[in-house]
């Protein structure tokens, strides 16, 4: 049987990246059995995914088909592309041999990133920085969001205002967040709630701001919201190796791994 948490986990990540696949005019996502392909409309790789949707167990030439079928419909628009494979989705043998699968498909390991849960945030460890904390709604809030992405991530600033500056990106579920301090945007956050549990994805803090708290800050003002809204405690979230660390001081527990594969 499925681990409950570690399927809410899954679900919503599965939910939250179609963002990308509705940011521009020219993005598409489209649902396989067994996958979600998502095209952002642009030649990057990180927000052009295919996600394992659905259990495949311990099955190879499942794998094989689900890989077959994403490398298909990516190569035919000539663009490069990323591939998520939640540890849950895979049975243990196969879990131990889907390096070896990926890579005779031609994509190599890109990333993994822990998908953590949380009943409920523990208190804060100590006190927080203060943080004007605003809706992404319009130019000024959308421009921010997408520079500290840039900066915070190393992606091209054209591609990041191109996605999360669309005024189009942010008419679907995701709800994007930015935190200023003195007038100057210094991190992000966005939340997407799917049945019982809060998403948080693109938490990010500009380099000279960061270690002072505004991440965890903007986090906790994001869930109040998000909980207010929708009267859900539970919150779940993918961690990077840097953010691991706050995390687990904020309550969250590892369910389950992402594993992120890239199509060179």
């Amino acid at each position: 049987m499925l681990e409950p948490r570690s399927i809410a986990v899954a679900q919503n990540l599965l939910r939250a990246l179609r963002f990308f696949g509705q940011a521009r005019n020219t993005g598409e996502i489209r649902d396989i059995p067994g996958v979600s392909l998502i095209f952002c409309g642009l030649n990057y790789a990180a927000f052009n995914a295919a996600l394992v949707a659905e259990l495949i167990d311990s099955d190879p030439r499942a794998l094989d088909r689900v890989i077959e079928l994403s490398s298909k419909q990516f190569d035919s628009r000539n663009v490069r592309w990323t591939c998520w494979v939640c540890d849950v989705f895979l049975g243990l043998p196969l879990r131990r041999d889907a390096g070896r699968i990926f890579s005779r498909h031609g994509l190599r390991p890109l990333t993994d990133a822990p998908g953590m849960y949380a009943e409920r945030l523990a208190p804060p460890r100590h006190g927080l920085p203060a943080l004007d904390v605003e809706p992404v709604i319009d130019d000024r809030t959308r421009g921010a969001f997408a520079q500290i992405m840039s900066v915070a991530f190393d992606i091209p600033y054209s591609v990041c205002l191109a996605i999360y500056g669309a005024e189009r990106a942010w008419m679907g579920e995701l709800r994007g967040y930015v935190g200023f301090v003195n007038q100057r945007p210094v991190t992000t956050a966005a939340a997407i709630v799917t049945g019982d549990v809060i998403g948080l994805y693109s938490v990010a803090t500009v380099p000279e701001c960061r270690r002072a708290g505004y991440a965890e800050a903007i986090m906790r003002k994001v869930v109040e919201q998000a909980g207010q809204d929708s009267g859900i405690e539970h919150t779940v979230l993918q961690a990077t190796q840097s953010g691991l660390s706050l995390y687990k001081r904020m309550g969250y527990q590892t369910v389950t791994n992402f594993n992120v594969y890239i199509a060179d």
